[in-house]
């Protein structure tokens, strides 16, 4: 259905002028994803083995460490090894989350802090702490101490011990004061940063690791409601912008009982996984009283200007748990489509829908039959051009396993990858080749030395979808 939709548009386009290439390929994007948008009602079994299929997926496709994957780490998205499109993803995500941060307002401003410190002994962040064994063992082997003795001793090694940061929340408070002159003390303003924190496992084993993203606006106390709105609707639009089916994220506010006085009010961006809504983005009025806190109460160098008046500001957290992001993604582009293969059996057809700015790989050069030597070199000079021009680019003709084309379309549709290009005879005498696309499958024919520019508007023009 979704390729007739496609070919039917492409048809209509037809009638636009050639000239505006750029505006074919947004129309024809845009009503490519909007055909799909709509989420299917699925039963409690077919969400299990959605999650078996993603899982497999995930492994056989180079986004998970083989070996390193459990479903309950899995579905936490928590403690998983990422392999190479795993890793690219996760790098994607990132980076629009910092350009969606950073590039969007000019009074937020990135910081980096420091994983561990001695410095930290808040009453939340000072729960996991660095022991040095060495030292333990030596306590452990002093048999003259009495049971009381050896107690303290082994309280007084932990305490000595550098606490490990399990949010980044504290180090931005931190960075408060030394960011002032930037912004000459007028509210409001923000610092932004992203690392991995390490979090409680609530059990014997070790903590959880957890790549957050974290946005700390500090602002006046009358305005702190309508901000906490503000960027409530502002990370609903970003999380939604690059989701194959939108509606699967959505927005709450956190409740009383789970506010727990961390703060006076919050909301949560949440996606609706398969076992139930999980928290992507959570966002917290917390007053003043942590930077007070941290800054040892010293009311007079905290003070900013809103408007004439000098007042201590209050802080709103945003902070993203950036692992169940990238698996929330993954769940949301993962489409079975049932098709007739060459032979007319019915199959199911996976493919890992990624938005194109989201896709580990944009293109994948592969070889059809003709001179092997000759069609690797044109390969290896088509694959330098485009990682120069910084379009991602799989080189599928290393392959040394005979595969069918079919078979090839299989793998990259799983992958996530968004054309295939193939090198062929015809590519030697006329500088043709053929590209066909994950979404449409269509393939069509196209000169090599307009392969780079048709990519390279293609992923501009999805970047404003």
């Amino acid at each position: 259905m979704l390729t007739y939709c496609v070919r039917r548009l492409i048809w209509r386009c037809e009638n636009i002028p050639r000239t505006s290439l750029c505006c074919r390929i947004s129309f024809v994007l845009h009503h490519c994803r909007g055909c799909s948008t709509a989420t299917p009602v699925r039963s409690v079994a077919e969400d299990s083995d959605h999650t078996k299929t993603l899982m497999q997926l995930c492994t056989d496709r180079y986004y998970i460490a083989s070996g390193q994957l459990h479903r309950d780490s899995f579905q936490r998205g928590t403690n998983c090894g990422y392999g190479p499109l795993g890793m690219e993803l996760k790098k994607n995500i990132l980076e629009q989350w910092w350009n969606s941060v950073i590039g969007f307002r000019a009074e937020v401003f990135g910081i980096s802090t420091l994983h561990t410190s001695k410095g930290r002994t808040t009453e939340r962040d000072g729960q996991l702490r660095v022991v040095d064994t060495k030292n333990l063992r030596q306590i452990l082997s002093q048999r003259e101490l009495s049971k009381d003795q050896l107690i303290q001793e082994l309280q007084t090694h932990i305490q000595n011990g550098a606490s490990v940061r399990t949010s980044l929340f504290q180090g931005a408070l931190e960075q408060y004061v030394p960011s002032l002159e930037l912004v000459n003390r007028k509210l409001p303003f923000g610092l932004a940063e992203t690392g991995l924190c390490f979090q409680p496992s609530g059990g014997p084993s070790c903590p959880d690791e957890v790549t957050q993203s974290s946005l700390v606006w500090f602002c006046s106390p009358r305005t702190c409601s309508q901000w906490l709105d503000y960027w409530a609707r502002h990370r609903l639009q970003w999380w939604r912008k690059f989701a194959l089916g939108p509606s699967d994220f959505s927005c709450s506010d956190i409740t009383e009982e789970e506010l727990a006085g961390r703060a006076s009010r919050g909301v949560k961006i949440v996606y609706n996984f398969p076992w139930g809504q999980e928290a992507l983005e959570t966002l917290l009025s917390r007053g003043d009283a942590e930077l007070m806190q941290t800054h040892n109460s010293a009311r007079n160098k905290l003070q900013c200007l809103d408007g004439r008046k000098s007042v201590v500001p209050h802080a709103i957290s945003v902070t993203g748990n950036v692992e169940r992001g990238v698996l929330a993604y993954l769940y949301n582009s993962l489409q079975q489509v049932k098709k007739v293969d060459s032979k007319q059996r019915l199959q199911q057809r996976k493919v890992l829908k990624l938005h194109p700015i989201l896709s580990p790989v944009k293109v994948a050069l592969d070889m059809g039959r003709g001179a092997t030597v000759e069609l690797r070199q044109v390969c290896e000079g088509l694959l330098k051009e485009f990682l120069e021009g910084g379009v991602s680019a799989w080189p599928g003709y290393l392959e040394t396993m005979p595969t069918s084309m079919e078979q090839l379309n299989t793998k990259y549709d799983e992958m996530g990858v968004l054309f295939t290009v193939v090198i062929s005879d015809n590519t030697l005498e006329s500088g043709l080749l053929q590209v066909r696309s994950r979404d449409t499958t269509i393939k069509e024919t196209m000169h090599i030395s307009e392969v780079k520019n048709f990519l390279a508007r293609y992923i501009s023009a999805a970047q404003n979808i």
